[in-house]
């Protein structure tokens, strides 16, 4: 199973990568050309999210557009049930770059429409259920930091969830 999922996340990689070569379908990317007639025609303008904090992101931002969900999913799969825990498609590290300010200097929460994920998931009409659980603001520590769990500690639930999978 494992190795069906590193397939998909590899190809997915693959395709990403194309797309965001020059003269990939990047035009089509969150409606394209019908999305940009609409705009002209006066009706729902195409969301514009902010940038992220840094440089560029862990992927490909066309890839990420298309395919970030996919990534979250199998980011989910190996956190809960493989018990590996990475930081490259974990949504706290999505949130921390892609925040957005308010007016009083503060990030807004998935509640406002300014929110980074908000913006393009309200124009698509797509519910997301992540900030069920998961803050929709950057938090000032860590869970682990903040409940004083160092990394021996992180290490060794890790282990225990390999075990305990087997």
């Amino acid at each position: 199973m494992r190795l069906l999922s590193n397939l998909l996340v590899a190809v997915l990689l693959f395709v990403g990568a194309a797309i965001a070569l020059p003269g990939g379908s990047a035009g089509s990317v969150l409606g394209g050309s019908t999305a940009q007639a609409a705009e002209g025609a006066g009706r729902t303008p195409e969301p514009h999210p902010a940038h992220g904090k840094g440089d560029h992101c862990v992927m490909p931002t066309e890839f990420m557009r298309r395919n970030h969900m996919l990534m979250m999913y199998a980011h989910r799969k190996d956190v809960l049930v493989e018990g590996i825990r990475t930081t490259k498609f974990n949504i706290s590290g999505c949130v921390n770059c892609h925040a957005v300010k308010g007016e009083d200097g503060q990030p807004v929460s998935f509640d406002n429409p300014k929110h980074f994920c908000r913006s393009c998931h309200t124009y698509a009409a797509v519910q997301i259920d992540c900030f069920e659980c998961h803050n929709s603001k950057p938090q000032a520590s860590e869970k682990s930091a903040a409940l004083g769990v160092d990394s021996a500690d992180a290490a060794k639930m890790a282990a225990f969830l390999r075990e305990t999978k087997k």
